[in-house]
């Protein structure tokens, strides 16, 4: 449920597309509140998504969430020590199939997105920081509310989200056992084929 809940806060940071160049570059904090207000405002219309459209859910997140995360530092991180034990092409194969797992695993989880008020906390940022954490308070009906802060690095294409941790739990560290198990059973060869078959099977449940 904890990863659900993660990946499920992963639609409030989709946008159409970003500027690039220093000067022109959005702030992150105020591109994760517009971006919010968007992607809320869609899910709350969209009859097709609040019904279950698996389709258009995994559409929606591959065009408007996945530009902006960094799957290959989140991918490494998941694989802590491992990573540097993989070849270029395993490492390729790695991120490919862990960005398939997010896609697959969660996108029923963007349906359930519709009344919740998130708030921003005021962000701590010097002028030549590239890393920063943006936090925020996201308010749910007849629930208490749950802190969620996104772990965000500055590049050339703009602000990226490298993490999302909801209460104390990280996204990439809660993969990070099972990247392990399998790389102890298996090597690197063994999680990239036992990232593959899980996505296989999620694949065939649509």
């Amino acid at each position: 449920m904890a990863r659900k809940l993660l990946v499920g806060f992963m639609a409030a940071l989709c946008t159409a597309a970003m500027p690039t160049g220093a000067q022109n570059m959005t702030p992150p904090d105020a591109l994760a509140r517009s971006v919010t207000d968007e992607v809320l405002a869609v899910l709350r219309a969209d009859k097709d998504i609040q019904a279950g459209n698996r389709k258009k859910v995994i559409d929606l997140v591959e065009k408007k969430v996945l530009p902006h995360f960094n799957f290959v530092r989140m991918t490494q991180l998941a694989a802590g020590r491992h990573w540097r034990q993989a070849s270029p092409e395993q490492q390729k194969s790695l991120v490919s199939e862990f960005r398939m797992l997010l896609v697959q695993t969660y996108a029923a989880t963007f349906t359930a997105y519709r009344d919740q008020h998130v708030v921003y906390r005021p962000l701590r940022m010097q002028p030549n920081d590239t890393e920063v954490v943006v936090k925020s308070l996201i308010n749910q009906p007849g629930g208490k509310p749950v802190t969620v802060d996104y772990k965000m690095e500055k590049n050339d294409a703009g602000w990226k989200v490298y993490d999302v941790v909801v209460g104390d739990l990280s996204l990439v560290q809660s993969y990070r056992g099972t990247f392990n198990t399998e790389v102890q059973k298996g090597g690197i060869n063994g999680l990239v084929k036992a990232l593959a078959e899980k996505n296989k099977q999620l694949i065939a449940r649509q």
